[in-house]
């Protein structure tokens, strides 16, 4: 059951939310996984498969659960993650065991653009309510916990007008501050002069803009989108 939580419903067993994320908008950096992880577990004869992988949004989300869940498990309950986006389902456990304190392990692991599927397969002895919970949590936070990462940082698209004989001295501080997607533009309509378009690490472009500006000894127009 997948549901939506909100200021006025405490009765939701899964938690849904679609604010905008300062992770996610072009602005900062957020930790992700490097891979994709599996965790496995045996509980009271139950046999659990924490599957992690990263997502970009909700379709790439519900396009992991599809790859990695089992139609002959009992159960293949999920959580993800992205930004502040977030979203459970416990698929026909107890309300509230299994997708809400697997999304409360992923908020504790620092981890973000994430989905954690956990598959059982019912042994025959139930684990109750609290065992559920620890179970499902449990699992999700051993499987993130030595999860290889990697820091992402969001790009800023800038440009700039440029005479042909700076690009010397553009293209090498350029290099040096390892932009990516580097396009030029000689139909600017002005003599010996062309665009230059490029993606700079959010928090290199005020250096870079400085230190072409040193550089370039002339004035330069930055172009930020």
């Amino acid at each position: 059951m997948v549901t939506t939580s909100s200021a006025t419903s405490s009765s939701s067993s899964s938690s849904s939310s679609s604010a905008p994320s300062n992770n996610s908008s072009g602005g900062g950096a957020f930790t992700t996984l490097s891979e994709r992880v599996t965790f496995e577990k045996e509980i009271k004869k139950s046999k659990f498969v924490a599957i992690a992988g990263t997502i970009s949004d909700e379709r790439s989300a519900f396009a992991f659960l599809s790859e990695v869940r089992d139609p002959r498990a009992t159960h293949n309950c999920w959580a993800y993650k992205v930004g502040d986006q977030y979203r459970s389902n416990d698929d026909g456990e107890p309300s509230g065991t299994a997708g809400k304190p697997m999304h409360s392990a992923i908020v504790s692991s620092g981890i973000d653009r994430i989905m954690v599927v956990v598959i059982r397969y019912f042994g025959g002895i139930k684990l109750g309510t609290g065992g559920l919970v620890r179970a499902y949590g449990g699992v999700t936070a051993e499987c993130l916990r030595n999860a290889p990462t990697c820091l992402v940082k969001s790009k800023i698209p800038m440009g700039l007008e440029v005479p042909f004989d700076l690009l010397g001295v553009l293209y090498h501080q350029l290099q040096s501050f390892q932009v990516e997607d580097i396009k030029q533009d000689y139909d600017t309509g002005k003599d010996n002069v062309t665009m230059v378009t490029f993606k700079v690490d959010f928090d290199r472009a005020q250096s870079l803009e400085e230190a072409l500006k040193v550089n370039c000894s002339r004035d330069i127009v930055f172009y930020k989108r």
